[in-house]
């Protein structure tokens, strides 16, 4: 039996709570330890661990106005594909481009494990790197060895 309605209907949530920016509205549908992976070369690329790194990341995309359009949703009993437009509304440069994300859900229809894929990638990793500084070293390295 496939258990799909679920993991679409937490899938709506998160972007209804994205076009507002409502972080926690986001979190609910999210695992304490989710892993999100965002590709690329950039400031923002690489997977964040947990939901406080995952609020932090969507915060930063919110200051440079990034909103969402989901365009195709389907799911099994695992997984949920979502193609949408994702595009920049502020910022130097702009981002307009279609991505897939592939959703992985636990046993009890939260999200724990996301998985982005950028149509275009270049356009993505330009438009980071025009709008997000990293902190001068040393700050910017972990401590210890």
């Amino acid at each position: 039996m496939n258990d799909a309605a679920p993991k679409l209907e937490a899938i709506n949530r998160f972007f209804a709570a994205y076009a507002t920016y409502d972080v926690d509205g986001m979190r609910d549908v999210m695992t304490p330890d989710i892993e999100w992976v965002i590709p690329g070369h950039h400031p923002l690329a690489g997977t964040k661990h947990g939901v406080d790194e995952v609020a932090e990341f969507i915060t930063q995309l919110g200051k440079a106005g990034f909103r969402a359009e989901p365009l195709f949703l389907e799911a099994n009993d695992h997984y949920v594909v979502d193609i949408h437009r994702g595009w920049t509304t502020d910022g130097i440069g702009s981002v307009d481009t279609l991505w897939a994300l592939v959703w992985h859900f636990d046993g009890d229809n939260r999200i724990d494990r996301v998985v982005n894929l950028s149509a275009d990638q270049h356009q993505m990793d330009a438009y980071v790197w025009a709008n997000y500084r990293l902190a001068p070293l040393p700050a910017r390295l972990a401590s210890g060895r």
